[in-house]
């Protein structure tokens, strides 16, 4: 069933992905600061999720059975440092976004992330572990979840864990450009999780969108799911494959999070348990590595 799909950060890395992989299948309307070309969506508003009013004003006149809300400010020490602003936008934002799906009726789909845990668990990480950020990002991020918990029935919410794709700043950009400066790269070892390809994750949220279309589904299956590519790795192992797969002679150095010294303190281990949506829309992710040698495959392509 066609559904009219709004998209907030549209012009985002995971927006522009959403925007390419629902288009075919949905009426897809976005909203962001900027508009990108690369996203080229017809019905594009200019808008800040932060103005509330003009928020509502946006999402009233569009009328979206699905708000898809990617907008968000995903800088984990930017967001340390400016705990003001990290807040104003990934919680008063998220909490004008709920309000305004109230008004309307629309059901939304909210992408958070795995730093709302602290990351002591062993095994991956379910939808009813008790959450416990260590930075102002991830508690940011879990207050938007609570003014959707507070003000909605139809929401779906979306943790999530570390993303890259084509359309934005990501980890495996940042080591393949390093590379081509340095000679040892320095990486941390002690922190485990599943990188997420961000067309894994579209094709993922339109399996849950097609879902939800139907009469039957319309009053179920509402709540949190984890989502992201299978498998886990630390972000050193995971630098190496990167190298591995550029064919870089670059070695990467293995350092603890206490000797990078980032502003933020990160989660050791924060790999998610997707058990819970594959059940309920018959999607799963498949590895990261196999979604890391397609990037590779679609960046060769690209250039």
């Amino acid at each position: 069933m066609k559904k009219r799909v709004l998209i907030t950060g549209s012009s985002g890395m995971l927006g522009i992905d959403l925007w390419q992989e629902l288009s075919a299948d949905h009426s897809v309307y976005g909203t962001d600061l900027i508009e990108r070309k690369a996203c080229d969506i017809a019905h594009f508003n200019r808008c800040d999720i932060t103005d509330r009013e003009r928020l509502i004003d946006v999402v009233s006149e569009i009328g979206p059975e699905v708000v898809i809300h990617t907008a968000a400010w995903t800088d984990v020490d930017g967001c340390e440092l400016d705990k003001d602003r990290a807040y104003k936008i990934n919680s008063q934002g998220t909490d004008s976004v709920a309000v305004a799906c109230k008004k309307t009726g629309s059901i939304l789909i909210y992408i958070s992330t795995d730093f709302v845990f602290d990351g002591k668990k062993t095994k991956p990480y379910k939808e009813t572990d008790k959450t416990n950020p260590l930075s102002t990002y991830g508690d940011s991020k879990l207050r938007g979840e609570e003014s959707i918990r507070k003000n909605l029935k139809k929401y779906f919410i979306i943790r999530t864990s570390w993303l890259y794709g084509r359309c934005g700043k990501n980890f495996v950009e940042t080591v393949l450009s390093k590379s081509n400066t340095e000679k040892d790269l320095k990486v941390v070892s002690d922190q485990v999780g599943s990188p997420t390809y961000t067309k894994d994750l579209a094709q993922a949220i339109h399996a849950l969108v097609d879902r939800i279309s139907g009469e039957e589904v319309a009053g179920r299956g509402h709540g949190i799911y984890h989502v992201s590519n299978s498998g886990s790795v630390s972000w050193f192992e995971y630098a190496e494959e990167i190298l591995r797969l550029a064919g870089s002679k670059t070695r990467v150095i293995p350092i603890s999070s206490e000797e990078l010294g980032r502003p933020a303190r990160r989660p050791a281990m924060s790999v998610l348990d997707n058990s819970k949506f594959i059940k309920f829309t018959g999607h799963k992710m498949r590895g990261w590595r196999e979604a890391l040698k397609e990037y590779f495959k679609r960046r060769g392509q690209d250039a």
